[in-house]
């Protein structure tokens, strides 16, 4: 929304100068900036979110390599993210820090950590143990910028604009998985290795490091620690922040924070994106377990949930700010996720269910969520201004460790309740395949069960030679060579054989539970609509909006005035 700032009299001081070597890392701007500079600072910040996600969830694109290469088994690969989740939870509080430390240089430099991991630490892990340390490493890091980068956007988006920048903001981690699966599909499988997808996207983020050290500022403590609703209070925020106490204005911001509104919002909306969660971590997983999916097929099938979220998630932005209401798209969005994930839960075993079909209702998930996410954003940050504007990356810091703690428990429940995609991944595959294989051996044992009944109670090479001759008399010469030299396989079906098959039949009805509890999270989420900030109806929103321009001119008008009888005095 374009508004022009009140005229002023009085020219535009200068930011002041610092010094050269200070310049790095005094990032402070005492003047809100003009429409082109903030643009500038809001992209970049959009920029490391999507390259950060890029960063963070490549591994699942290469997840079966690195599986192999450490020989993990599944499990501990799951509680690779599990741990990096928690250690992740945890930095975000300290990042709350970021109201007195600043954002920038937490963005900046934490841009430089991870990229130095994830382009030499990660590809050269000796073992599966570096591996998860690094991995840990990574997230530590992440999980600081997951808070300063919202505080970002919303210190550079006034409240009529803040969800269409909170939409941008949060297409980060879309558009990262779109990254993700447009590099990988294009490049991994060829003559590049797991290590070189991961060295790719730690060189991306090296890249934006050096764009950031010289292109990203913050405001100055004084500006961001006001409210600023529309560009016309520019003038007014800048004079109070001549005579502002930062000091005091962050006093007992943790305990501020303690509310209802802050706290019971963070986790409705972790327990909202409980799908989410495992569109990032499962869904390959589970189309490729229960349906058959080809890792490209079912990353492609998300393609249309990502496209959809991004698109949707900036739209609902656009809107949001237009009609400057927020509660009636999280309403609307999350009955609509709600009526579509109902959809995918119940043709969650359904093995008819055709791709295309998955496609429109994952696309439609993707719809609605954008619809609710990208305002309720907005709504939170908001939301916390009402408390303490000067707190905003505090309860940002407390949104993200619910966030990672949540992220966390579901990546570790998910194999307990799908206990039946661990043989499948482990040993699927070799089964299936020493099927096939095995074929032929497998129908000459089925028409001689009890000869090689009797042949299996002896090891290898102690079968006693008159029992071998009889086997060979019943069974044929050629029929007994075809079954001897299939013993490996066959030794593969005997010891997982009967597991997979299992596994196989309780898959989808295990993976169903899941989708319940999924859906269960976004039912959750509708109460905490209303007990946040904004108005439901856009005439009470415009009302509002005018009280505060007029009670914004009044000010400016007699802070004009007092400086002009302070002139003539």
């Amino acid at each position: 929304m374009s508004i022009s700032p009140p005229p002023t009299n009085e020219p535009r001081a200068a930011e002041p100068a610092v010094p050269a070597r200070l310049r790095l890392a005094h990032r402070q701007l005492q003047h809100y900036p003009e429409r082109a500079s903030r643009y500038w600072y809001l992209g970049i910040v959009v920029l490391v979110t999507i390259v950060l996600y890029y960063q963070l969830y490549v591994q699942y694109a290469v997840s079966t390599a690195i599986i192999a290469d450490y020989h993990m088994s599944f499990l501990y690969f799951v509680y690779i993210s599990v741990a990096a989740n928690a250690v992740g939870a945890f930095a975000s509080l300290v990042a709350g820090l970021a109201d007195r430390w600043g954002r920038a240089n937490i963005v900046v430099y934490g841009l430089l950590v991870v990229g130095l991991l994830t382009t030499f630490a990660l590809p050269h892990a000796p073992g599966k143990t570096s591996y998860l340390i690094g991995y840990c490493a990574v997230a530590l890091v992440e999980g600081m910028i997951l808070v300063a980068t919202p505080a970002l956007i919303r210190d550079f988006s006034p409240q009529l604009g803040r969800a269409s920048a909170m939409g941008y903001w949060t297409m980060g981690p879309i558009i990262g998985s779109l990254v993700v699966t447009a590099v990988t599909s294009r490049t991994y499988g060829g003559g590049t290795s797991w290590q070189d997808e991961i060295r790719f996207a730690g060189i991306s983020g090296l890249v934006l490091f050096v764009i950031a050290l010289f292109g990203l500022r913050e405001l100055a403590p004084a500006l961001r620690d006001q409210i600023m609703v529309s560009l016309r209070d520019r003038a007014l925020v800048e004079a109070r922040a001549k005579g502002m106490d930062t000091d005091v204005a962050l006093h007992g911001q943790w305990r501020q924070m303690m509310r209802l509104d802050v706290i019971g919002s963070a986790v409705a909306i972790s327990l909202y994106l409980l799908l989410y969660y495992a569109a990032v971590g499962n869904f390959v997983l589970y189309f490729a377990t229960t349906f058959g999916y080809s890792a490209q097929r079912a990353n492609a099938l998300l393609n249309w949930y990502w496209g959809a979220n991004a698109l949707s998630l900036v739209l609902a932005g656009l809107l949001s700010d237009r009609l400057r209401v927020r509660k009636p798209f999280m309403l609307a969005g999350a009955l609509g996720s709600i009526g579509f994930t109902l959809a995918f839960t119940l043709h969650a075993t359904r093995p008819d269910t055709g791709y295309y079909t998955f496609a429109l209702i994952v696309a439609g998930i993707g719809v609605t969520s954008g619809i609710a996410y990208s305002p309720w954003m907005a709504s939170f940050t908001e939301t916390v201004e009402r408390h303490n504007p000067a707190a905003t990356a505090t309860g940002l810091a407390i949104w993200g460790w619910i966030v990672r703690i949540t992220v966390a428990l579901s990546a570790a429940f998910v194999p307990l309740v799908v206990h039946s995609v661990t043989p499948l991944i482990e040993h699927g595959t070799e089964v299936e395949r020493a099927s096939v294989q095995a074929a032929p051996a497998l129908a000459v044992t089925r028409a001689h069960p009890k000869i090689f009944a009797e042949l299996d109670a002896y090891g290898p090479g102690k079968v006693p030679p008159a029992l071998l001759a009889e086997a060979e008399k019943e069974v044929g010469a050629a029929d007994l060579r075809t079954v001897q030299k299939a013993a490996p396989q066959l030794k593969i079906l005997r010891e997982h054989g009967a597991e997979v098959q299992k596994a196989s039949a309780e898959n989808p009805g295990q993976w169903q539970t899941w989708w319940w509890v999924c859906l269960g999270g976004q039912v959750l989420f509708l109460p905490f609509v209303f007990v946040m900030t904004g108005r439901w109806r856009p005439r009470d929103a415009r009302r509002d909006l005018q009280d505060h321009e007029e009670a914004v001119r009044r000010q400016v008008e007699a802070m004009h005035g007092t400086t002009e009888e302070s002139r003539t005095a």
